[in-house]
């Protein structure tokens, strides 16, 4: 495996930012998955508390770690910092540097807290780009936890900053997945003990509803490293399964 670490200039955010991409050593085109980090950390942690890079050797796959900040990667509403922009930018660019399968089965995301609201999000407002998304322990009820969040939460106020008095429509992901098409293959897991867990029962329960096809998992444990380690190798299965319906005259 390489390890890439890339410094850049961000036009939609207006400052420099950086990424990690792993990437496996064997001939491209590969399949990119795109890795988003949660509320308290950087595009750096996931390779510090996981082995994500063992996953990314294992199903043949280029893993790109995003920086967004406290951003819900959404665009600020006061217009001073896009984060949905940056890291669209971000996946342009990395498509543009490496030899990378640019068809959308050949592309996921995925994301724990508020990085599995982040790739929720970003696979149903752009599914023309992406075949597969994954959320550990989302943050997926952008409406419920803003209302339930009292001013001087720091989880509650980075919401109100980022979004203004409502969530938008466009950042709601209860309406998203009614009009996302084509559907990405969602997987959406979470601990029986998070606290986070009554977010991702509700939304299970509006796309079952629905009739909205996805994976939902339930397991033990609760919002730490512990857990999202233990569920890697079932979301890079998830994906796996999406790269390998990349028809062959994609793959040269």
């Amino acid at each position: 495996m390489a390890l890439h670490q890339i410094f850049f200039h961000s036009k939609p955010i207006g400052m420099q930012s950086s990424m990690w991409v792993v990437v496996p050593q064997r001939p491209g085109p590969l399949p990119v998955v795109h890795q988003l980090h949660g509320h308290s950390d950087d595009h750096t942690i996931w390779l510090r508390r996981t082995t994500i890079e063992l996953h990314a050797e294992r199903i043949g796959a280029i893993v790109a770690m995003h920086c967004g900040e406290r951003s819900f990667y959404h665009d600020d509403v006061a217009g001073h910092r896009h984060w949905e922009q940056h890291i669209l930018e971000g996946i342009a660019y990395v498509d543009a540097t490496f030899r990378t399968i640019t068809d959308r089965r050949g592309r996921a995301v995925g994301g724990l807290s508020m990085g599995g609201y982040g790739a929720l999000k970003l696979a149903l407002r752009h599914p023309h780009l992406f075949g597969s998304a994954v959320s550990h322990s989302g943050a997926l009820d952008a409406v419920g936890l803003m209302a339930d969040r009292k001013p001087g939460d720091v989880l509650g106020d980075d919401m109100r900053r980022v979004f203004g008095d409502r969530v938008p429509a466009n950042a709601d992901l209860f309406k998203l997945a009614l009009r996302a098409r084509p559907l990405p293959k969602l997987h959406i897991d979470c601990g029986t003990e998070d606290f986070l867990l009554p977010c991702n029962r509700k939304l299970h329960a509006h796309l079952e509803k629905r009739g909205i096809p996805h994976v939902y998992r339930e397991y033990a444990g609760s919002h730490n490293w512990q857990y999202w380690q233990e569920r890697l190798p079932e979301s890079f299965d998830h994906h796996a399964a999406v790269f390998a319906t990349v028809p062959a005259s994609k793959r040269r």
